[in-house]
Order: structure tokens, then C-alpha cells, then sequence
């Protein structure tokens, strides 16, 4: 599975306390630390092995996704999972954790929300994304599933 990675780059991303998992362009898994393995094994057999199936289950977790590039190829997607040591929150939980409580606090206002955060919409539109949020066919707003 991590055979597409050099030595020194597998050395790097298995030093991470945080899980890293590595998605191919196609989708598939190239590559997991033990944190990231330790979370895709909670999941169970039933799920797959491939982004469609991962990526609503990994941002659920507070997983922050982010595409990989080549100049302008992407490549691939990572998602890095918070580190569950000590109670301790990440910079992207306390983030994703900022917005889930600011856009409770403004009715699920995305313009209203953005600017108490002082983001953009942009911004708000794609955190909104990389956590897993979505407005459902009746316009509310829910974790992907």
C-alpha cells in the first residue's frame, strides 16, 4: 500500500502524531500511518478501502481533507485526523469546532457565520466541505454519511 512513497517521505508522514491517509487520484488508498490505520480499523469490514466510501467517515472524525498537487495536476487527496492523545484538540478540531458552534449560533446563516468568523463565504463553503457538511435535499444542514 505505500510502496508509491520514498523511504524518506514514509519516514515523514509515520512520525506524524496525527493520522495521515493518502488517496491516489483515482480514489484508492496508497498509504496510512499507524494512527490512520488504528481509525480505518474502528470502521469494520463493512467499508471500503477507497475515498467515496472513507472520506464522509474520515471528516466525521474531524478529518480535514486536502487535494495534493503537481504545479496544477493534482494527484491525490490527504486527510489528516486529529491526534486523540490527552484530550488534546488540534488547531483544525478547535477550527472545525469554531465553525460547527458559529454557524449553530447563527441559525446555519453561511454569509452571517462567515463574517462573525471573519472568513469568507469561500472559505466557510470549503471547511463546510473538507468536515463533511452538507444541505440535504430539503436545505438542511447534516453530516455526510
Amino acid at each position: 500500500m505505500s510502496s508509491a512513497f520514498s523511504p524518506f517521505a514514509r519516514a515523514v508522514l509515520d512520525s506524524f502524531n496525527e493520522g495521515v491517509v493518502v488517496f491516489d487520484p483515482d480514489g484508492q488508498l496508497v498509504y496510512a500511518n499507524e494512527p490512520a490505520e488504528e481509525a480505518l480499523a474502528s470502521f469494520g469490514e463493512e467499508v471500503m478501502r477507497d475515498a467515496a466510501a472513507l472520506l464522509p467517515k474520515l471528516a466525521r472524525r474531524g478529518g480535514r481533507i486536502a487535494p495534493l498537487r503537481l504545479g496544477g495536476l493534482k494527484v491525490g487527496e490527504a486527510v489528516y485526523l486529529p491526534a486523540q492523545e490527552g484530550g488534546q484538540w488540534t488547531l483544525a478540531e478547535r477550527e472545525r469546532q469554531a465553525i460547527l458552534l458559529t454557524l449553530q449560533g447563527t441559525g446555519w446563516r453561511l454569509a452571517e457565520s462567515a463574517r462573525r468568523l471573519g472568513i469568507s463565504r469561500t472559505t466557510l463553503w470549503r471547511r463546510l466541505k473538507e468536515y463533511g457538511l452538507h444541505r440535504d435535499g430539503r436545505g438542511r444542514w447534516s453530516q455526510a454519511s
